[in-house]
Protein backbone atom coordinates (compact mmCIF):
# COMPACT_ATOMS: atom_id res chain seq x y z
CA UNK A 1 0.00 0.00 0.00
CA UNK A 2 0.74 3.38 -0.65
CA UNK A 3 1.28 5.49 2.24
CA UNK A 4 1.31 8.93 0.54
CA UNK A 5 -1.83 8.38 -0.61
CA UNK A 6 -3.33 6.63 2.83
CA UNK A 7 -5.83 8.80 4.36
CA UNK A 8 -9.73 8.78 5.55
CA UNK A 9 -10.76 10.58 2.97
CA UNK A 10 -9.17 8.38 0.23
CA UNK A 11 -10.57 5.01 2.23
CA UNK A 12 -14.11 7.09 1.76
CA UNK A 13 -12.94 7.52 -1.78
CA UNK A 14 -11.97 3.70 -2.21
CA UNK A 15 -14.96 2.63 -0.23
CA UNK A 16 -17.70 4.46 -2.14
CA UNK A 17 -15.97 3.54 -6.00
CA UNK A 18 -16.48 -0.28 -4.41
CA UNK A 19 -20.45 0.33 -4.17
CA UNK A 20 -20.65 0.93 -8.09
CA UNK A 21 -22.11 -1.93 -9.68
CA UNK A 22 -22.35 -1.18 -13.15
CA UNK A 23 -20.08 0.53 -15.85
CA UNK A 24 -23.29 2.90 -16.35
CA UNK A 25 -22.65 3.44 -12.43
CA UNK A 26 -19.05 4.21 -13.20
CA UNK A 27 -19.59 6.88 -16.20
CA UNK A 28 -22.35 9.08 -13.86
CA UNK A 29 -19.35 8.83 -10.77
CA UNK A 30 -16.13 9.39 -12.52
CA UNK A 31 -17.78 12.16 -14.93
CA UNK A 32 -19.00 14.18 -11.40
CA UNK A 33 -15.69 13.68 -9.84
CA UNK A 34 -12.88 13.81 -12.74
CA UNK A 35 -12.11 16.34 -15.54
CA UNK A 36 -12.62 14.74 -19.34
CA UNK A 37 -8.74 14.82 -19.54
CA UNK A 38 -8.56 13.18 -16.01
CA UNK A 39 -10.41 10.20 -17.16
CA UNK A 40 -9.16 10.29 -20.79
CA UNK A 41 -5.26 10.23 -18.75
CA UNK A 42 -6.88 7.19 -16.76
CA UNK A 43 -7.98 5.00 -19.36
CA UNK A 44 -4.88 5.94 -21.35
CA UNK A 45 -2.73 4.39 -18.61
CA UNK A 46 -4.55 1.16 -18.32
CA UNK A 47 -4.73 0.49 -21.90
CA UNK A 48 -0.67 1.02 -22.15
CA UNK A 49 -0.42 -1.12 -18.97
CA UNK A 50 -2.74 -3.99 -20.79
CA UNK A 51 -0.54 -3.60 -24.02
CA UNK A 52 2.50 -3.76 -22.08
CA UNK A 53 1.61 -6.93 -19.90
CA UNK A 54 0.19 -8.31 -23.75
CA UNK A 55 4.07 -8.16 -24.23
CA UNK A 56 3.56 -5.40 -27.12
CA UNK A 57 6.70 -2.77 -27.48
CA UNK A 58 6.55 1.23 -27.42
CA UNK A 59 6.44 2.19 -31.09
CA UNK A 60 3.02 0.13 -31.19
CA UNK A 61 1.70 1.33 -27.76
CA UNK A 62 2.84 5.05 -29.01
CA UNK A 63 1.20 4.33 -32.23
CA UNK A 64 -2.28 2.99 -31.15
CA UNK A 65 -2.81 4.90 -27.78
CA UNK A 66 -1.05 8.42 -28.49
CA UNK A 67 0.40 7.74 -25.05
CA UNK A 68 4.05 9.62 -24.93
CA UNK A 69 7.10 7.47 -24.05
CA UNK A 70 7.40 8.67 -20.41
CA UNK A 71 3.87 7.53 -20.11
CA UNK A 72 4.50 4.23 -21.03
CA UNK A 73 7.57 4.02 -18.90
CA UNK A 74 5.63 5.52 -15.93
CA UNK A 75 3.34 2.81 -16.36
CA UNK A 76 5.52 -0.18 -17.22
CA UNK A 77 7.49 0.89 -13.86
CA UNK A 78 4.44 0.48 -12.15
CA UNK A 79 3.97 -2.81 -13.66
CA UNK A 80 7.52 -4.21 -12.34
CA UNK A 81 7.78 -2.04 -9.22
CA UNK A 82 4.74 -0.93 -8.55
CA UNK A 83 1.98 -2.15 -5.87
CA UNK A 84 0.43 -4.98 -8.48
CA UNK A 85 -3.07 -2.78 -8.58
CA UNK A 86 -2.66 -3.15 -12.57
CA UNK A 87 -1.65 -6.61 -12.70
CA UNK A 88 -4.15 -7.57 -10.06
CA UNK A 89 -7.23 -5.90 -12.18
CA UNK A 90 -5.53 -7.19 -15.79
CA UNK A 91 -5.80 -11.01 -14.37
CA UNK A 92 -9.35 -10.10 -12.90
CA UNK A 93 -10.33 -9.13 -16.02
CA UNK A 94 -9.27 -11.93 -18.41
CA UNK A 95 -10.53 -14.43 -15.17
CA UNK A 96 -14.09 -12.63 -17.12
CA UNK A 97 -13.49 -13.10 -20.64
CA UNK A 98 -10.22 -14.52 -21.23
CA UNK A 99 -8.84 -11.22 -22.64
CA UNK A 100 -8.16 -8.17 -20.84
Amino acid sequence: MNEKIKSRNTDALFQAILTLKTVEECYAFFDDLCTVPEIKAMTQRFAVAKMLESGEIYTEIVERTGASTATISRVNRALHYGSDGYMLTIQRLKGEDGTA
